[in-house]
Order: structure tokens, then C-alpha cells, then sequence
């Protein structure tokens, strides 16, 4: 089972993932205070965080950032899919 954290605030893209069989965890509202626990998730979810207009991460971590921004949970898994496989 993948595990994806997701910023607070996208309850409804949590609940949908976890519908589709993840396991997910819902982070603080600010990623820096998660720092510690990034790597332990295949994928994280975050509102339009750390993404600068060069579209560059600021964020440092082994699992891919997955900009929620815009779109809808199934758009989301669509792209944790993309990113990690299923």
C-alpha cells in the first residue's frame, strides 16, 4: 500500500485516496514543520506549496511533491500514479 501524506486543508483529496486503497496521513498546514517525516511517504500532497514561478521545489525530499493546486482528487491520483505507479 503507497503512503501519501497530504498538507491539511485537502481533506477531500485525503478521503478520496484513501477510498482508492492508500494510506494516507494528513500533514500540518506548513510543510517545513514535517520536514522529519517527508521521506517516510511515497508521494506527497501539498496546496500550490513550494512550487516558485520557475516551477522549481524548494522542498527537499525523496518522494515526489504533487501540486494539488486546481485540481480535483482524481486529477490527483492520476498524477501520484504517474509519479510512483500504483
Amino acid at each position: 500500500m503507497k503512503k501519501i501524506g497530504v498538507q491539511k486543508g485537502l481533506k477531500n483529496v485525503a478521503d478520496f485516496l484513501s477510498k482508492e486503497g492508500y494510506s494516507v496521513k494528513m500533514l500540518g498546514e506548513f510543510i517545513e514543520d514535517n520536514y522529519s517525516n517527508l521521506d517516510n511517504f511515497d508521494a506527497i500532497v501539498a496546496a500550490d506549496y513550494n512550487i516558485n514561478m520557475m516551477g522549481d521545489q524548494t522542498t527537499t525530499t525523496i518522494a515526489p511533491i504533487i501540486n494539488a493546486d486546481g485540481l480535483n482528487p482524481e486529477e490527483v491520483k492520476n498524477l501520484i500514479d504517474k509519479s510512483i505507479g500504483k
